[in-house]
């Protein structure tokens, strides 16, 4: 399979909230490996149906879970570059990390816009199949959390159907929204530990209709939405 190799060095966020990327290589490797449902089938119109690859955004937090920085984010959300969406900003389609990050629009949503974009440097097209983010050390910090939320619209399952209406436990944003809420991977990074390679756990899911940042572990009612991503592995290079 085909493997996308993103560079990345991180410098981190100053107190007026600015997000700042160059592409260069570090020494750590963020290794994204797809799932069997990495792709999946959205209704457009006339009866088109097209394979989209899911919306993606990957963060570090310190060790007690503050937000340092974005390291990836799909462009879509990252642009609202959302084509056919009728105006519709699709908050719940990455509500923990867009609630991390705390940035909040004029609109009171917790999202990048048109007017307000995230910059080229941390953004780009989700890549369709397995992937690679190449980061450096970030800001001279030996331990730190990095953090990775995926999401498809339209994956509906018999806990978050289609016909879910507003205020029922299941409704995740209407007939084009998230479906299945996003989920979100953790790994936990020791870098003055003798270990070169953590892997990411599945840690949670976020709010599915995207009104809170909350994370909540209950995964039982998570059903395709668990093979999106086959394996999260942070590899230190020497």
């Amino acid at each position: 399979m085909k493997k996308t190799t993103v560079a990345l060095s991180l410098l981190f966020l100053t107190a007026c909230q600015q997000e700042t990327k160059q592409f260069t290589h570090g020494n750590i490797s963020v290794d994204i490996k797809t799932g069997e449902q990495w792709q999946h089938s959205f209704k457009l119109f006339w009866g088109i149906k097209v394979k989209n690859d899911p919306q993606i955004a990957i963060w570090l937090e310190d060790m007690e879970g503050r937000y340092l920085s974005t390291v990836y984010v799909s462009k879509k959300i990252a642009t609202q570059g959302w084509i056919f969406s009728g105006g519709n900003r699709r908050k719940e389609a990455l509500p923990y990390w867009s609630h991390k990050r705390g940035v909040q629009d004029n609109d009171g949503l917790y999202l990048p816009s048109k007017k307000a974009p995230l910059p080229d440097a941390i953004t780009g097209a989700t890549p369709s199949a397995d992937f690679d983010l190449k980061i450096s050390q970030p800001n001279g910090q030996a331990q730190f959390i990095l953090k990775a939320e995926f999401n498809h619209s339209t994956d509906f399952n018999d806990y978050y159907p289609k016909s879910a209406k507003p205020g029922d436990a299941g409704y995740s944003g209407g007939e084009e929204g998230s479906g299945q809420p996003a989920l979100v991977y953790q790994a936990v990074i020791d870098l003055s530990s003798q270990q070169k390679t953590f892997k990411a756990q599945l840690i949670g899911h976020s709010s599915p209709n995207g009104s809170n940042g909350e994370l909540f572990d209950d995964l039982s009612t998570i059903t395709s939405a668990k093979d999106i991503v086959k394996e999260i592995v942070v590899d230190i290079v020497d």
